[in-house]
């Protein structure tokens, strides 16, 4: 079976966030991602990692404008400077969590200038950081209107023109059946670059067990393909996160 992570941003909220730790220990994560971990002090989510055992195995970046501003500036023209601030913000948080990768948002854009705003923002980041992993993720734009990677085959050419051995792709599988309509099909597709996985059920990006989502089916395939990477559980409990972890006991 692989190895889940749970998203602390998602998971567990009803309790403060240093307490998450501990409750998904409990649970039976072994790592923990959390989307934007800037507005608490790194040195007492390092602490709470060490303490119960979990990795931090992920990051976003930029920081931290999930809350109604932007989702990102990596592909979009004219802000190339306030990208590279924040991600050298980011490369401090993680470096200081030890977090495995940085998810890089490409923010909303379009057109041809946009593509290749998002291939030199890349390029400058893989080498200002060669020691990091980083990831793209695309994201379907029902959920997320006019985000500009939206699509797996732009993240394969992405990938495969910087060509740097520290970028890889972040596979939601939520947003892999929104935009294919195949999650299984998109993950056999783009797997010899994906670096970190995230699921939730579809439709509604509850558990994974609610919807239409074959997961023991993926898990399976993972396995057989010889996947080391973290499974992240990014999902909407329908009740309580305890409540709905049947799915993590089926896994193990």
């Amino acid at each position: 079976m692989p190895q889940f992570a749970a998203n602390l941003t998602t998971l567990f909220t009803e309790l403060q966030m240093i307490d998450r730790f501990a409750a998904a220990a409990e649970a039976g994560f072994t790592g923990v991602e959390i989307l934007f971990p800037y507005d608490i002090a790194a040195q007492d989510l390092y602490r709470a990692s060490v303490k119960t055992g979990l990795p931090i195995v992920l990051i976003n970046a930029p920081p931290p404008n999930w809350a109604g501003g932007p989702r990102g500036f990596a592909a979009v023209p004219g802000l190339e400077d306030r990208f590279r601030r924040d991600f050298e913000r980011s490369l401090r948080v993680a470096q200081a969590l030890r977090a495995r990768h940085i998810h890089i948002m490409a923010g909303r854009a379009e057109g041809a200038q946009a593509l290749e705003t998002l291939v030199a923002n890349l390029s400058w980041a893989t080498d200002r950081a060669p020691h990091a992993s980083l990831t793209i993720e695309p994201v379907n734009d029902t959920d997320m209107p006019g985000y500009f990677l939206t699509d797996y085959g732009m993240a394969i050419d992405v990938i495969d023109r910087i060509a740097a051995p520290n970028l890889g792709l972040q596979l939601d599988t939520y947003h892999a059946q929104v935009i294919t309509g195949d999650m299984q099909a998109c993950w056999r597709k783009v797997a010899p670059l994906v670096r970190h996985i995230q699921i939730a059920g579809h439709p509604g990006r509850n558990e994974p067990d609610v919807g239409t989502l074959d997961y023991p089916a993926l898990f399976a395939e993972l396995d057989d393909w010889g996947y080391r990477g973290w499974v992240s559980a990014e999902y909407a409990p329908v009740r309580t996160t305890q409540s709905g972890l049947g799915w993590l006991h089926a896994a193990g």
